[in-house]
């Protein structure tokens, strides 16, 4: 029997933004209401196998409800700008997934929903109506039933006629009647004022409609009589504006949203563009394009490959010196317990395959050698990771000199998918079976026949010989040369020498830490408990809601369709009006430390060496900035006092030496006052003035004296917000103000700060013109969406060609200071080492002779790095351990 299942887009993605964390791609765009929906989405199709789907969009904000009622949803706010441009990403999205949507003007989701969903009914079919508002309770029928989502959007609650009888004692199309005695606030529909569902739902179960309530008022007393006969008609009005209209005139048919499943060569690179990792694994996707209609696929050409043994190695030892290209395959993603499968040898005329064991044998001497000699240049793809993996089995590499992944992220640094397979087909070259297609995936991964192996090596190596003259032609034309050869390859090095390294972290002490904070947990436990007078699950939404807004009465600050909301902003508010709110925060914030950082670091101390080895990565974010993983020591939260203790269990590896922590002041914002030239910003820093406070006094037009902490704060949130595009929306969030307060501030702040807002407006112009903006060290940032007709993505775009230039040259400023600082620390022959780059930070470890010479030597340094017109500024701690380096 056809299955069809109709979803109301808008509710979706609403609740969908509401319920799930911030999340953004590297392109910088907001992601999390389309992750929730597609999760929600994917679920619905594992669950209920339709045989159709549609998603539903209202179409503008003007239906014919307005024609009656002008106030017809006129209460609702501006929708917040990160939740606006993830629509055309959806519908985009769902295009890929081969879903139907439907919208037209004049009318709501709801509207083209019940129309269909009545045909559909007539005709015999069942339906699934999927939305986050009861108001479509209406619609259920024998064939008809709503999903109602649940906890955001990750579950939904059944209804058919029976469970709606069940939960008001109500037909489906009393419904209607319900919103016109109670109303409903979110679409600013009146109903009678003071009746609530309570009320409603008991005169309905007396006298079944509105029209009959109204009718007889003479059986009614008091001033619930004098409420319903003053605003009769509110209520017929009201329950006329609930009632979805089911005659819409459509233009679409349900043969035209025949579903007939996920298909990979369409769902994988949409998924993919969006970066959607998880659910590519969860559908066992590669991001890969399909065939275009009529193409036929081609078979990978084989390359001619010699498989080393014992016998012939010599030959691939003559041949040393016309190396060209070395190629390192590993398997796990962690390189620095990564197991190496193989090893290719490239020159322009032939291809040698070494299994690795036989690179561990004396006879292999000359090739270890080889590996092991700066002055012999070596390229390939990933060398960082190539490097990381032969050191942690014994074999020393050096001589690094072009890496065809960090040339295609500097090329392109907002496309996700750079593996040499994906590059083949960017350069039209051969193509190179997919990873999975030749190992298999996740438990099913296995190392193929020596045949299979070493061909698909020899075709990787081979790819990557041939890619490098054409991005070395590109780097030139993008004048990213120097960029390139004199930053990022020479960091390479900089940062694989650095995990190497790792830092000394002194287990039995972050065992105890442990200990101290699952002392600190049972203790809040008991507080709490004790407090509500009763035990209950303290990670239960719906246990706290019940303990905090019916047994202790606090006021409601937000809800959800399960019921309270109890997500952290709603305790930050409350915590004035309860002191449980505050523990109950304190508990999250403990318990997210004990599993994150203390359970977490404890998994990641190697057992060879006592300490950590994080792994940096240079070709994720497209500001350039790094990032890092096993573990991600740029997260550890130091806000909070129990977060910085953290720190105290990174301690020297050598008895007597302290760490040394140097972080640069505001780098963004030096980067933003030399870059626009702002007078003020200018003078503020030339003049070493608190920023903030000198923010503070110009837009509040006060004495530096008269700047309260109130005011500092909201000069700090605009300040740095000013750098990352902060909309009225995310600025009212940061300050827990009115978005009309939070504009006016972002007014005031542009008003006095107009160089600010003048290279706001000149970057924009600029990279309408070229397509691209550039940091000072002229990395690029590609903005094809800059002169889109879409209103949200081409704003996305221009915040963007704000923000890049500022942070992706202070990325370089911090990367600059590190070349220059191991430069340093050779040069004057120092045992000093660098061991951590945390955001504009970098933490080294310092033998006692030594710290007078790192404390004015590392600041000198990190000021030198990039001369600008205000002065960099590194401010230096020292100490035992992290902690107290900072």
């Amino acid at each position: 029997m056809d299955k069809l299942i109709l979803i109301d887009g808008n509710s979706i993605i609403y609740r969908a933004f509401f319920a799930m964390p911030p999340l953004t791609n590297t392109k910088g765009l907001h992601t999390n209401a389309v992750y929730g929906f597609t999760n929600m989405l994917l679920r619905l199709i594992e669950d209920y196998k339709p045989t159709h789907m549609m998603v539903a969009f209202d179409a503008g904000k003007i239906t014919f409800r307005h024609e009656g009622y002008q106030e017809y949803k006129g209460g609702r706010e501006k929708t917040p700008r990160e939740l606006s441009e993830q629509f055309p990403l959806l519908k985009e999205l769902l295009q890929g997934l081969g879903i139907a949507q439907y919208e037209l003007s004049g009318y709501e989701a709801d509207d083209i929903i019940g129309t269909i969903a009545k045909e559909a009914d007539q005709a015999g079919r069942q339906v699934l109506v999927v939305s986050g508002d009861k108001d479509m309770f209406q619609l259920a029928s024998e064939h008809v039933q709503i999903g109602l989502t649940r906890k955001g959007v990750t579950e939904i609650e059944i209804y058919a006629p029976e469970q709606i009888q069940e939960r008001y004692g109500l037909e489906p199309h009393q419904i209607i009647d319900l919103k016109g005695l109670m109303g409903d606030a979110s679409d600013n529909i009146p109903g009678i004022p003071g009746v609530g569902e309570k009320t409603a739902l008991k005169l309905l179960h007396q006298y079944g409609s509105v029209e009959e309530v109204l009718a007889n008022t003479h059986e009614l007393k008091g001033k619930m009589k004098e409420k319903i006969e003053t605003h009769a008609d509110d209520a017929i009005m009201s329950k006329k504006l609930a009632t979805i209209y089911r005659e819409v005139q459509l233009d679409k048919s349900l043969d035209e949203m025949i579903f007939n499943g996920l298909v990979q060569e369409t769902a994988g690179p949409a998924l993919a563009k969006l970066e959607f990792k998880s659910l590519l694994e969860r559908l066992s996707f590669s991001g890969e394009a399909g065939l275009e209609e009529g193409e036929v696929a081609q078979p990978a050409l084989n390359v001619e490959v010699t498989v080393t043994d014992k016998e012939n190695m010599d030959e691939l030892i003559e041949r040393l010196p016309n190396i060209k290209v070395l190629h390192v395959e590993t398997y796990g993603d962690n390189p620095h317990r990564a197991e190496i499968i193989g090893v290719v040898f490239s020159s322009e005329d032939r291809h040698d395959y070494v299994p690795f064991d036989l690179l561990l044998t004396d006879q292999a001497a000359p090739i270890l050698n080889w590996l092991q000699d700066p002055s012999i240049p070596k390229r390939g793809y990933d060398l960082h990771r190539m490097d990381l993996a032969l050191h942690w089995h014994g074999i020393a590499f050096a001589g690094v000199i072009f890496d065809v992944q960090l040339a295609a992220y500097l090329l392109d640094p907002t496309e996700s998918n750079q593996t040499v397979s994906a590059l083949a087909s960017k350069y039209g070259l051969d193509s190179i079976a997919i990873e999975e297609d030749v190992f298999g995936k996740g438990a099913k991964y296995k190392i193929p026949d020596v045949e299979i192996l070493s061909n698909h090596l020899a075709r990787k190596s081979a790819t990557v010989l041939s890619i490098i003259p054409k991005q070395e032609k590109e780097l030139d034309e993008t004048k990213m040369k120097s960029l390139f050869h004199d930053l990022e390859m020479p960091l390479s090095r900089i940062l694989a020498d650095m995990e190497k390294q790792g830092i000394e972290v002194h287990m039995s002490d972050l065992q105890e830490l442990g200990k101290e904070f699952e002392a600190q947990i049972h203790r809040l436990e008991e507080e709490i408990y004790s407090i509500a007078d009763t035990k209950f699950n303290l990670n239960s939404p719906k246990q706290l809601g019940e303990i905090l807004f019916v047994k202790l009465g606090l006021p409601v600050v937000k809800k959800t369709k399960t019921g309270f909301s109890t997500d952290a902003e709603v305790l930050e508010k409350l915590a004035p009006y309860h002191d449980i709110v505050q523990l109950i925060l304190q508990y999250r914030t403990i318990a997210k430390l004990q599993s994150t950082y203390v359970e977490g670091l404890l998994k990641e101390i190697s057992p060879k060496t006592g300490k950590v080895h994080t792994y940096y990565r240079q070709t994720v974010a497209a500001t350039g900035r790094l990032s890092s993983q096993f573990p991600n020591l740029q997260n550890i939260p130091i806000r909070l006092e129990e977060g910085r203790k953290i720190r105290k269990v990174f301690v020297p590896s050598e008895p007597g030496w302290s760490i040394l922590a140097a972080d640069y002041s505001q780098v963004e914002l030096r980067v933003l006052a030399h870059i626009s030239q702002d007078k003020g910003l200018i003078e503020a820093f030339t003049h070493d003035m608190d920023i903030h406070t000198k923010t503070a006094m110009d837009v509040f037009g006060v004495k530096a004296e008269d700047v309260d902490s109130n005011m500092r704060r909201a000069a700090k949130a605009v300040n740095f917000g000013i750098v990352y595009g902060i909309s009225d929306y995310g600025l009212s969030q940061n300050l827990n103000i009115t978005r009309k307060e939070a504009a006016k501030f972002i007014e005031q702040y542009f008003e006095v700060f107009q160089g600010v807002q003048q290279y706001m407006v000149d970057i924009v112009k600029e990279a309408k013109e070229n397509g691209y903006v550039t940091t000072l060290l002229e990395r690029r940032r590609y903005l094809p969406e800059i002169n889109a007709s879409n209103f949200n993505l081409r704003s996305f775009a221009e915040r963007t060609a704000m923000n890049t230039p500022i942070q992706g040259t202070a990325a370089d400023i911090i990367k600059l200071a590190m070349i220059h600082m191991e430069q340093a620390l050779s040069d004057k022959k120092l045992k000093s080492r660098m061991l951590l780059q945390v955001h504009d930070e970098l933490v080294f470890e310092v033998p006692e002779d030594e710290l007078e010479i790192m404390k004015s030597l590392v600041p000198e340094i990190m000021g030198k790095a990039l001369p600008l017109d205000v002065p960099l500024k590194a401010e230096v701690s020292y100490g035992g351990n992290w902690y107290e380096a900072k």
